[in-house]
């Protein structure tokens, strides 16, 4: 298969669903994903839109806040790619605030590509000093 990628600036769906991460909401940003999405971060394997939803507020609720900075972005159709860093300061002010690479790929769904139905992602290294 060959894909063809173009260099956009990010969709509005992206950025909301980094803000609803950044100021810990968790809500309408996450509707860019189909009911049973498939998140595949790091070691993650979360099956449906509202698992995904709790495990990265849980993720966030371990003592730190997250802003996440776009680098580049991608879209080839039915595969979007971003990359970027995230600034994760912890809540603890004795620790270093750290700012792991992130790359990103997003599959739209076959029926609505509007929608996310798979996330496969990496960011790190993510330890506090």
């Amino acid at each position: 298969m060959q894909v063809v990628f173009t260099k956009k600036e990010p969709p509005q769906w992206l950025l909301e669903m980094w803000k609803d991460i950044d100021d810990k909401t968790f809500g309408k940003g996450f509707d860019c994903f189909t009911e049973d999405a498939v998140c595949n971060l790091g070691v993650a394997d979360w099956k449906g839109r509202e698992e995904i939803r709790a495990n990265l507020k849980a993720f966030i609720d371990t003592g730190f806040t997250a802003l996440h900075h776009v680098t580049e972005y991608w879209d080839a159709g039915f595969l979007k790619v971003f990359r970027g860093v995230v600034d994760m300061t912890p809540d603890d002010r004795s620790k270093e605030t750290v700012h792991p690479t992130m790359t990103h790929f997003f599959y739209m769904d076959e029926k609505d590509s509007t929608k996310v139905r798979r996330w496969v992602g990496a960011v790190g290294p993510v330890g506090f000093g």
